[in-house]
């Protein structure tokens, strides 16, 4: 498996898997599935320098990616905080692909100037919290019954790791 910074060629895998995603449900709070174009100026917005957006590659396919996005940008007294999120294709799900994304991301928060590293999670999402837990991310807040799929209210889990 390889771990890159994620290039233009690569938006139409990232937006298949986020996809997938929104599908599941309970995974994200989006619920209705992006086109190609609903996410190129998102896919802009992370530059290599500050926000990357990584992808993890297997036989040169793409197969998850990881996303560090700035945390209430232009607001200077944050800006060395940032969120993380993370999607792996279904089909490579249980497969070490999340965890060494989120190794890459946590150990380029230094060179990004990035000193708190937090992600949101739906409540109900016992894997990513798992995941998040195992490399000592704490929860740091709860927003209970924000979040509804389908008439069913859930919450949403800040947790977050200092740098």
């Amino acid at each position: 498996m390889n771990i890159r910074i994620a290039e233009s060629e690569d938006l139409e895998a990232v937006v298949e898997i986020y996809n997938q995603a929104i599908v599941a449900g309970e995974k994200t709070a989006d619920i209705t599935p992006f086109s190609l174009d609903d996410r190129k100026s998102w896919f802009s917005g992370h530059t290599p320098d500050k926000y990357p957006i990584l992808v993890a590659e297997e036989a040169e396919s793409v197969v998850g990616y990881l996303a560090i996005s700035a945390y209430r940008p232009g607001r200077m007294a944050v800006q060395h905080t940032a969120e993380v999120s993370f999607f792996i294709h279904f089909e490579y799900h249980n497969k070490g692909i999340a965890s060494r994304l989120l190794e890459y991301a946590i150990d380029m928060c230094p060179s990004l100037q990035i000193k708190a590293l937090f992600a949101v999670v739906v409540d109900s999402n016992r894997n990513s919290i798992r995941l998040l837990e195992k490399y000592g991310f704490e929860k740091w807040g709860h927003m209970p019954r924000v979040v509804e799929f389908d008439g069913i209210e859930y919450g949403h889990l800040h947790y977050g790791l200092r740098i």
